[in-house]
């Protein structure tokens, strides 16, 4: 009697292995796309853009740093995000907050500015862990969704009126450690921005290994695709969900401190990135870093080499008609959901 081949039968092949090929071939389909469409774009502003070759170099550059940083605040956003649930309207706010707990570490304490945001990460994330702990978790577990937004909105107001009753309105700077710049094909970056730039590659890697390489990295992506499923099986879920907001914020803990030394400090500077770091969520994929990445590099090229045509905020017309393109055509994001 003959048999047809079965999974474990390596004498010919299954109608699993072609359909599992099939999918391998279609997952890097979107990204792959996503790539070329924004390799052609440069390659005509290049060509056909009737701008200065120097002048559209300095903007790429200029994009890709500022796309750095908008990945360092996203990331954290992209982990609560993606497996809470929750639209954490206090992002912007625990990301100034964590600029000025590295300020007054700086120059009260006068201690170097990266030192500072080392010292920072575990403060925020003890922040982050008792704001999920205490406010958040009873409404998260219950699929409440409208309660922690209102939370995290409250949470936003109440950070940004405590800096503003304690440092008041007028900007400050936090003494940065290093100085120089460095020219690369023209264009010119300073270290500052190199090293946000490099930290968010940094984080975006630790997170992905604590995602994909640890025990904890599978309890938070089993609560994320299944939170009752999870629970079954012995996964502590508030546990999770307290832990990866506490993550979250100790990103945001990150991503202040490396922006601290070029940006102008004042109790609002985090809002300015709130509604791009939830754009750039969507945009790469709910839950997954390396969407929020790459999400970033492009919305920070969109909004620099688009400046050269729209000045001013009108580049953000631009960003804005990325993201609506992306959500029509995908809108499961560039990268889907880490599942």
């Amino acid at each position: 009697m003959t048999t047809s081949p079965t999974a474990t039968d390596p004498g010919g092949p299954t109608t699993m292995e072609p359909d599992r090929e099939r999918r391998s071939l279609k997952l890097p389909a979107a990204p792959l796309f996503v790539l070329a469409a924004v390799v052609v774009a440069l390659a005509l502003v290049y060509t056909v853009g009737q701008r200065e070759t120097g002048l559209v170099t300095q903007s790429v550059a200029t994009g890709l740093l500022l796309g750095g940083v908008y990945a360092l605040v996203s990331v954290g956003l992209t982990l609560i995000f993606g497996v809470l649930g929750i639209v954490n309207f206090a992002q912007g706010a625990m990301l100034t907050m964590a600029m000025f707990l590295v300020y007054e570490m700086s120059t009260s304490g006068g201690i170097p500015v990266y030192v500072a945001t080392l010292l920072a990460v575990p403060v925020m994330f003890l922040f982050g862990v008792l704001v999920q702990a205490t406010l958040l978790n009873k409404l998260t577990m219950a699929g409440n969704e409208e309660g922690p937004l209102l939370i995290t909105l409250g949470l936003s107001l109440l950070i940004v009126n405590v800096l503003l009753m304690i440092f008041g309105g007028r900007p400050l700077r936090v003494p940065g450690s290093v100085s120089g710049r460095v020219e690369i094909l023209d264009a010119i970056m300073s270290y500052e921005r190199l090293i946000a730039f490099g930290g968010a590659l940094l984080v975006a890697g630790a997170l992905t290994l604590l995602l994909r390489g640890t025990s904890f990295g599978l309890s938070i992506r089993a609560v994320s695709a299944n939170t009752q499923g999870a629970s079954l099986v012995g996964v502590d879920v508030s546990r999770v969900y307290a832990l990866t907001f506490g993550i979250g914020s100790a990103c945001v803990a990150v991503a202040g401190g490396l922006m601290a030394p070029f940006l102008s400090l004042t109790p609002s500077v985090g809002e300015q990135f709130t509604i791009l770091a939830f754009v750039i969520v969507v945009l790469g994929g709910l839950g997954n870093v390396a969407g929020a990445v790459v999400g970033g590099l492009i919305i920070g090229l969109v909004q620099t080499v688009g400046a050269l045509y729209l000045p001013g905020t009108g580049s953000l017309i631009l960003v804005f008609g990325v993201f609506v393109l992306v959500l029509f055509f995908r809108p499961q994001g560039i990268f889907g959901a880490t599942r």
